[in-house]
């Protein structure tokens, strides 16, 4: 028996970048809403927008992968 399988190409979801940002970087206002916390972390895009700043890496994680995207670390 000579079959033929055919599949289709698996999506691949995009790559988002999750890396710290020290807060003392950022604009005044996010300063401000960042309390008491050094360190937030960002997930940006391929071409280095930045799309969201969490308190956290594990959030930033869960956040990428809610929005079908597929985070990686990034220093």
């Amino acid at each position: 028996m000579n079959e033929k399988f055919e599949f289709e190409p698996v999506a691949q979801e995009p790559i988002v970048y999750v890396r710290p940002v020290a807060v003392a970087d950022l604009p005044g206002e996010v300063r401000a809403q960042a309390g008491d916390l050094e360190t937030l972390w960002a997930v940006h895009d391929s071409d280095g927008a930045r799309l969201a700043l969490v308190a956290d890496r594990k959030l930033a994680f869960i956040l990428a992968r809610q929005n079908e995207l597929r985070p990686v670390s990034a220093h």
